[in-house]
């Protein structure tokens, strides 16, 4: 469902309810595109996937379309090499972001986003990989998105070629990162796009969620990476005491144990303030999803320390009425095919082992990485 087609300073949106549906839109959309497509992704991973888009990508490059594809070093690592060139040898161009170097490792790429023509974006949690091509309850991820066209496309595009121009670094130095001034906000009436990145303070994103969070009366989380900052946690628990609803859809099955474990840390404290926490089951929960009362925000951002503090994140805040009803329907269906987690059986089953270990995880990503990311963003540099 689209918003009003006759309000023009608004954006219009169009739900993507599953990778396959996130996947076959990007593919379409390059499919359809006359004059450019730029499209970034944190993973790039070989396999069917991605050999359909990568086939997009050349056809739109033979037919005189600009194409230009921005990649994480880091999170795709294991792309062969060459694997771009049957589109560069067309004219496409690729470039990975922040090659892989000590002194600049933490800071990484998470932005999910394709622009055509500068009319047509798609957002949300999709990268280009064969796990994300599923309903992520019969089979692959459980991820979504939203298409969107209108005056925040512009936006988006803008934010890919800051960061394509400054992809690959010359040196180990950080000097470029902290010069660099994105524009973190763009409002299109009630809708908003929502940028961060490293050393910015205070961060967008964090910003819009503790304003909206303070005064929900119902709060609707799905996160793939959950361990939310100190100030954010916080406004979790005072509306649930409140009487608020809060809920959390949590991953049951993770890629990452390590951050699963971190955010298993704090179910003791959310539980006991009133907060509903839920693990998703039949799939790999991967979605990004935050709704407050009318406010919905989608987009690449987990709700993390990382993606609140670290990387390059981006995401559509957006009031429309359409929007919020399906989202809410998704969280719904997908919170029915979860487990509850109660603070007695919590408390009771967790071994010594298990405590140990998501103590140990929670310092890790809650402690020590955001202080690794501050020392190299303060250490002078000399490269």
């Amino acid at each position: 469902m689209d918003n009003p087609a006759g309000d023009a300073s608004r954006p219009r949106f169009r739900w993507l309810g599953s990778g396959a549906v996130g996947l076959a839109a990007m593919e379409q959309a390059i499919g359809q595109a006359r004059h450019s497509v730029d499209l970034q992704v944190y993973i790039f991973e070989d396999g069917r996937a991605a050999r359909r888009i990568l086939q997009a990508l050349v056809a739109a490059a033979t037919r005189g379309v600009r194409v230009r594809v921005l990649v994480d070093a880091l999170g795709s690592m294991s792309l062969p090499a060459g694997f771009f060139d049957s589109l560069t040898t067309r004219g496409g161009q690729f470039r990975a972001f922040n090659p892989l170097h000590p002194r600049r490792l933490v800071y990484r790429n998470h932005r999910k986003a394709l622009v055509c023509d500068r009319q047509l974006a798609v957002v949300g949690g999709f990268n280009i990989a064969d796990e994300y091509d599923g309903d992520g309850v019969n089979q692959g991820w459980l991820d979504l998105g939203l298409e969107i066209t209108g005056p925040l496309v512009a936006g988006i595009d803008q934010a890919f070629e800051q960061l394509f121009a400054r992809a690959e670094f010359k040196t180990a130095s950080l000097a470029w990162l902290r010069r660099a001034r994105e524009s973190d906000h763009l409002r299109a009436g009630p809708d908003e796009l929502l940028l961060s990145s490293p050393g910015r303070n205070p961060n967008p994103i964090k910003r819009s969620l503790l304003r909206d969070l303070g005064k929900a009366n119902r709060v609707c989380i799905a996160s793939a990476y959950f361990l939310p900052t100190w100030g954010l946690r916080r406004r979790l628990m005072k509306r649930a005491r409140a009487g608020a609803r809060v809920q959390l859809l949590l991953p049951a099955l993770s890629d990452v144990p390590l951050a699963q474990a971190a955010g298993r840390f704090l179910y003791g404290r959310l539980l006991r303030a009133g907060v509903e926490i839920r693990e998703y089951k039949p799939q790999v929960l991967h979605a990004k999803l935050v709704i407050a009362d009318s406010a919905v925000y989608i987009g690449s951002a987990n709700f993390n320390t990382r993606s609140l503090h670290i990387d390059y994140e981006l995401l559509v805040r957006t009031i429309d009425p359409a929007i919020g009803y399906q989202a809410r329907e998704w969280f719904d269906a997908s919170l029915a095919r979860a487990r509850r987690i109660r603070l007695d059986d919590w408390r009771r089953k967790r071994t010594l082992m298990e405590r140990l270990w998501q103590r140990f995880a929670y310092f890790l990503m809650a402690r020590l990485d955001p202080l690794i990311a501050r020392w190299l963003w303060k250490k002078p540099d000399h490269g």
